[in-house]
């Protein structure tokens, strides 16, 4: 039996959860009677990717059914999931929440005086200017006469970032947004409502530093109680406390991320020490049950022997025989009890003691001499960037300035007929991604390519790597230049693997063993499986279907089909890898990129991760199709 409710109490809870479990209709269990709260401020939900993060959250959202259990809210909520499927044709007012409320505030001004219009306004009579002040406060360069769509907009020039906009702007289509645009704005709306409860999944993940600073804005003062997912390490700063799901249980910590790990640390640590003394304890209490047999036997070896020499009569050593096996049978009892004892506590205290899993991968070597030109990159004023040699190369950029587009040129260039051994145009200059003078091109190629893209007239469709944060791909702009400037890509090896942000060419019926198995046909299973077992995807995972598998287990397949390619991967290209994947997936895929030897391009918002990453260079595409090397110390990202 389950139950979900509201209530008006002003205990100190806002949610509240009792025996909650959730079965999905394959039989497979999300949550098994998890039960906990979360508080009226701000708390940030985290855990490892298929714990249950987004479960917990749409049932409380209402949009899933427990299977049993109950939860009780303070009122109305509020739900931003990680993708918003969206029509392009709705409005911003719809986006906002507020299209409803709009309608009857103009209707009344328009005359009209029905009733329903007065119960759909209700106490938001000034609903119109709050959403455009909140509009205000995504700086999004939509000023007084500006909006999404124009290219003053687009551009920066224009209307200063923080004007207010006009009211039109509450009438333009969804389809004139770029998805980070749209997830801003949607965002905004959750917060102009002023619901009680509001629950935000994933909220930055695909959004540049400029959006998620300005998400991060919108946390910091958010009215009534939020909880929100994240692998964010700046926005997972802004919180009140901090709830773990882990193991089936959720624990809180009155904290924002970084005191919460360093109470985890001490905590493991002090797990550690006391699995240690428990395990020093029961190796003591062994050598002690092996003291005592050995004092016993002793014992018993001397009275035989008195018994043998006729020292003691028959009878008295029959009883004293007795009286010692009695002895030695409770003595033997109570080490046993402590053993056992012991035993049990070492028991407990591993089960204190987490597992971190570490991956440690022995990878083939791709073979790329440091003189070898894998790739070039070319800005939109002529600059040549090569990529020789196993360089590891981080493109960043803001939302909607076109990396998923150049990424897809380069993929495709080799479909078309283009090289990079033709040497530079006129008027261009050339450099490697260190920043070096240009090393001697060699252009042989080799081998085949593992996950190409499929068509290069889906480039610009797949334009902005925001563009799934609506579910949709939006090209360029209305009111935009038809044809902006934009860099291009080139190969100079046909040996490259590519992984998607959407992880879309994955079989979803195929085992991970089968996908891997068609990257590296000669490759014996058993060494597949123990590549596979490197990257944690061990047992029954490796030969269910993909479908079945938790967000983070699709993702080391897509990544062990690259890594383990047969010939081997000269170039690793990678589309915002860190989106979906907790903390410590996170450090895993540092760890497996860490054995790859080849190049690498990566695209990336997460400063983190490429702090840990640490690339060789690092280049911002502007909006205008330039790249610009820049030092990992500074601001990698413009508005």
């Amino acid at each position: 039996m389950s139950s979900s409710s509201h209530t008006s109490s002003s205990a100190e809870a806002a949610i509240t959860f009792r025996g909650l479990t959730f079965e999905w209709p394959d039989g497979s269990v999300a949550l098994d009677g998890l039960s906990g709260t979360f508080g009226p401020g701000r708390t940030a939900l985290i855990g490892d990717n298929g714990t249950g993060k987004s479960t917990l959250l749409k049932l409380v959202a209402g949009l899933l059914q427990p299977s049993s259990g109950t939860i009780v809210t303070t009122g109305e909520v509020g739900y931003l999931p990680q993708t918003l499927t969206l029509d392009a044709g709705a409005s911003i007012a719809e986006l906002l929440g507020i299209d409803s409320t709009l309608t009857a505030l103009r209707a009344i001004e328009a005359g009209d005086v029905a009733p329903h219009h007065f119960d759909a306004v209700g106490d938001d009579w000034d609903v119109e200017a709050r959403a455009l002040e909140a509009l205000a406060r995504l700086e999004l360069g939509w000023g007084e006469g500006a909006g999404p769509g124009d290219a003053s907009h687009r551009t920066g020039v224009g209307a200063g970032a923080a004007a207010t906009p006009s009211a039109t702007v509450l009438d333009r289509t969804v389809g004139t947004l770029s998805g980070g645009e749209a997830m801003l704005v949607a965002i905004a709306g959750l917060r102009l409502r002023n619901l009680p409860i509001t629950l935000l999944d994933e909220p930055t993940n695909n959004l540049d530093r400029a959006g998620r600073a300005r998400v991060g804005a919108l946390v910091d003062d958010w009215p009534g109680a939020l909880v929100v997912v994240s692998h964010d390490l700046e926005l997972l700063e802004r919180v009140d406390a901090t709830a773990e799901l882990h193991a089936g249980r959720l624990t809180t910590f009155g904290g924002a991320y970084s005191a919460w790990r360093e109470n985890l640390e001490r905590e493991q640590s002090a797990a550690a020490q006391a699995a240690r003394s428990a395990e020093q304890a029961l190796k003591a209490e062994k050598r002690q049950r092996i003291e005592a047999e050995t004092k016993l036997a002793r014992r018993a070896r001397t009275a035989r022997q008195a018994q043998l020499s006729g020292g003691i009569p028959r009878i008295l050593a029959g009883g004293l025989a007795n009286r010692a096996q009695v002895s030695a049978g409770a003595l033997r009892s109570g080490h046993d009890s402590r053993v056992d004892s012991a035993q049990a506590a070492v028991d407990a205290a591993d089960a204190r003691v987490r597992e971190v899993q570490h991956i440690r991968l022995d990878l083939p070597d791709p073979a790329v001499p440091r003189a070898r030109r894998i790739a070039e990159l070319r800005g939109s004023d002529g600059t040549v960037v090569h990529l020789q040699g196993p360089e590891r190369v981080a493109l960043v950029g803001a939302n909607g300035v076109g990396k998923t587009t150049l990424l897809l040129d380069l993929l495709n260039s080799r479909t078309d007929g283009r090289s990079a051994n033709g040497g530079s145009t006129n008027g261009s200059s050339e450099r490697r991604a260190d920043g070096s003078a240009d090393g001697r091109a060699d252009g042989s190629s080799e081998g085949r390519t593992d996950g190409r893209a499929d068509d290069r007239s889906d480039a610009r469709a797949v334009d902005r790597a925001d563009a799934q944060a609506v579910g949709r791909t939006d090209g360029p702009t209305a009111g935009a230049p038809l044809d902006p400037p934009r860099a291009s890509g080139v190969l100079a090896t046909d040996r490259v693997g590519y992984l998607s942000q959407r992880l879309d060419d994955l079989d979803p019926e195929a085992s991970a063993l089968e996908e891997v198995r068609r990257a590296a046909p000669g490759v014996a299973p058993a060494r597949i499986r123990d590549q596979l077992a490197r990257l944690l995807l061990r047992g029954a995972a490796v030969d269910r279907p993909i479908a079945s598998l938790s967000g983070g287990e699709r993702f080391r397949v897509a990544l062990a089909r690259l890594l383990l390619a047969d010939p081997p991967v000269q170039l690793l290209v990678l589309d915002e890898p860190t989106n979906n994947l907790d903390l410590s997936s996170v450090e895993q895929l540092v760890e497996a990129l860490a054995a790859y030897r080849g190049a690498l391009l990566v695209v990336s918002h997460d400063d983190a991760f490429l702090d840990r990453l640490a690339p060789d260079t690092t280049f911002e595409l502007t909006r205008d199709g330039r790249l610009v090397r820049l030092d990992r110390e500074a601001p990698i990202e413009t508005s």
